[in-house]
């Protein structure tokens, strides 16, 4: 059989079959952990080396396939053998050997295999910046997909210098009204907003916004994903009426441009419902649920991430009304999807568990609620790490369930450490660092520690105090963010946390939680952008 030489014909074939991994695909990885690769890294190099283009070119095709229909496990073992083709016929050093590392990575991080993914992405960046540049749009691209990555794991800190790093570059080399500059103005908002840093967001938004505007166009499924994000930010402050005529705007668009069946315009459903379904609008939410979620079981499979994503958020709806014997079957098709998607130790797995629990709680289900509890917090420590807010959500979910109990010994040290988490994370005058002290604060009010109770009451923000009749709950459950992706279109889980009515009533806990994106991929819903192009 004949094979491809190293040269011009070679460098053209493997990019075009890396573009069709780069025109799609979902957010949010988690921990990772691995130094920086040398040499050829940790992909099975020889696997590959003996392919013809043609073979490479299909085997891209296939992973495509394989990437859409959800199965990225299958999808990455084809891009294990591309990386060794590309090392070989290109060498180890070649920007293009850099994209098709970027492109495992972003598998990895699909699966939440991010000590596997962080190696991957850090040599596609030192090859592109030796090669290309630091200052090329290619080494930016490199730059805000591991930010992504450390975003992902909640490592903000690490994340925002990348995308700051990134948009300089791009603003320098594309200038200051480049779509990818779009981009990367809607990435570092995305970050801001999980930070509680609000009043950087909107302009961030809004600039991003009126780029797509002008470059694309009004039209643009672009535009229509600024729209998205603009309308959650302005969700998120109870500005519900400025959501709702953007969030209809970016639907509108997508039902003309990409059709009412597309996977995008379900995602714009899912928003718009989410909305309503916060107004506590119920009968207007259902029908964009369940279109939602028709659209994907058609579009995308009955066991894609995306469908399981939209099963969840259909849940959380019955769930509300108190619907508990048609939120359970959901539920559980949503774990079930999961699992075998992505696998029994993934993030998402994690978020159907709590999501399950806290309706097993609701129902007063404690011994059936613990044990989910107990594997999606020992998923979310070993996948995101012990202090990521995710999982100080989960240790806030435990001491409630057990705090109903009666079991205040064993709730109140998880209600400290998660409190530590979320003030290290988001910092002493966060909404969600105020509700933690509020959990813990009724906790000491229920044990007659009326002086502690007191105190924590005292630490709230700004000195406030929280309203009279606030009491808390055992359980917050996850739903996807429905920030979205702009550019290309990459769908990620990208986490958004909320407060429900329980025993007692608690106070609403919406910050735009860790991803992914960010829904969130991790699941084809509307999250955050990841960019994926070359």
């Amino acid at each position: 059989m004949k094979k491809t030489k190293p040269g011009r014909k070679a460098s053209k074939v493997l990019g075009m079959a890396l573009l069709l991994l780069l025109n799609g695909g979902p957010m949010g990885g988690w921990a990772g952990e691995g130094k920086e690769a040398s040499g050829k890294g940790t992909a099975p190099a020889a696997a590959g080396a003996d392919l013809s283009e043609a073979e490479a070119n299909n085997l891209a095709k296939e992973a495509e396939n394989l990437k859409e229909a959800g199965n990225y496990e299958a999808a990455a073992r084809i891009w294990e053998r591309l990386v060794g083709w590309a090392e070989k016929y290109m060498g180890p050093d070649h920007p293009d050997t850099a994209t098709s590392l970027n492109n495992l990575a972003e598998l990895y991080r699909d699966q939440g295999a991010y000590s596997k993914a962080e190696p991957l992405y850090l040599r596609s960046l030192k090859i592109r910046e030796k090669a290309l540049g630091p200052d090329h749009p290619d080494t930016a691209t490199s730059l805000n997909n591991l930010a992504g990555l450390y975003y992902d794991q909640g490592a903000y800190s690490k994340a925002e210098p990348l995308y700051l790093r990134s948009l300089k570059i791009k603003e320098k080399a594309l200038g200051p009204d480049h779509p990818s500059t779009a981009t990367s103005l809607n990435n570092l908002a995305v970050l801001f907003s999980n930070q509680g840093a609000y009043s950087k967001v909107e302009v961030l938004y809004l600039r991003s916004l009126k780029i797509n505007e002008k470059a694309l166009g009004p039209d643009h499924p672009d535009t229509a994903s600024s729209l998205n994000n603009l309308a959650l930010l302005y969700s998120d402050q109870g500005a519900y009426s400025k959501a709702e005529q953007l969030y209809l705007r970016s639907l509108k668009i997508r039902e003309k441009v990409l059709g009412p069946d597309h996977p995008d315009t379900a995602s714009s459903l899912l928003s718009l419902a989410g909305l309503y379904r916060d107004q506590g609008a119920y009968i207007k939410a259902e029908p964009l649920y369940l279109r939602s979620l028709e659209i994907r079981e058609k579009a995308l499979g009955p066991d894609h991430p995306s469908t399981a994503t939209s099963l969840n958020n259909l849940a959380l709806l019955y769930s509300d009304q108190g619907a508990y014997s048609k939120a359970e079957p959901l539920y559980l098709r949503s774990l079930k999807i999961n699992e075998k998607a992505l696998g029994p130790d993934h993030p998402s797995t994690a978020n159907s568990l709590n999501n399950l629990a806290a309706l097993y709680s609701s129902q007063s289900a404690y011994s059936k609620a613990e044990p989910l509890y107990l594997r999606s917090l020992k998923i979310r420590e070993k996948a995101l790490g012990p202090e990521h807010p995710t999982t100080a959500l989960n240790l806030n979910n435990l001491a409630g369930l057990y705090s109903i109990q009666g079991a205040y010994s064993k709730a109140e040290p998880l209600y400290l450490r998660s409190l530590k988490i979320t003030e290290k994370g988001f910092g002493p005058d966060h909404s969600s660092t105020a509700n933690r002290l509020n959990n813990l604060a009724l906790h000491y009010y229920d044990r007659g520690a009326y002086s502690k109770a007191e105190h924590s009451y005292g630490r709230w923000p700004d000195g406030q105090t929280p309203p009279a009749g606030r009491k808390p709950h055992a359980a917050q459950r996850h739903r996807p963010s429905r920030r979205q992706p702009q550019y290309p279109s990459g769908h990620g889980f990208h986490l958004r946390l909320f407060w429900r009515r329980q025993r007692r009533r608690r106070l609403p806990h919406r910050p735009g939680g860790g991803p992914a994106q960010l829904e969130g991929h991790r699941a084809g819903g509307d999250l955050r952008l990841r960019v994926r192009h070359r």
